[in-house]
């Protein structure tokens, strides 16, 4: 089903979907897309641990029917920083259909209403679709600094 579809929804991860976001990263992996997203380790256990997670953070999940197209989060507020960083990823299935704008419009508007001005997030360089993206949205990306073959991005979500 397309865009349009009513079942398409935005759901906190919880340990309902566990065993679906393990799928998605081994879906990732298969497509050669895992080095573009890793926020943390894809094992059983790992993956375990953040969806039972109840801190500041926030992870999301983009769901049709059951399956999980997107990932999407924003952490740093249990670290005590100010500007969240952003992670996303689409499966390679439904990339296309404009799926990780409307995850990331959702993402920047949580990080508004938790009281964020800016959003952050890294890129590895040669990650062409990202980069699109991330700069059709707003994002200002610089070198890393401290990590060759990294962009970071800085996005302003403040009200004016």
């Amino acid at each position: 089903m397309g865009i349009a579809d009513p079942s398409l929804e935005v759901v906190r991860l919880t340990p309902k979907w566990q065993e679906g976001l393990q799928e998605f990263f081994q879906d990732l992996k298969a497509s050669g897309d895992g080095v573009f997203f890793a926020p943390h380790p894809a094992d059983e256990d790992s993956i375990s641990r953040v969806a039972a997670y109840h801190g500041k953070d926030l992870y999301y999940l983009l769901v049709e029917r059951e399956k999980i197209l997107g990932y999407g989060m924003l952490r740093g507020w249990d670290e005590g920083y100010q500007i969240p960083s952003l992670g996303l990823a689409i499966h390679p299935s439904a990339r296309g259909q404009g799926l990780g704008k409307i995850l990331m419009d959702i993402l920047h508007l949580l990080a508004l209403r938790r009281g964020a001005d800016k959003v952050r997030l890294r890129v590895r360089a040669n990650n062409e679709k990202a980069l699109h993206l991330y700069k059709s949205l707003g994002y200002v990306l610089n070198e890393d600094t401290h990590q060759t073959g990294f962009l970071v991005g800085l996005k302003n979500i403040g009200r004016e």
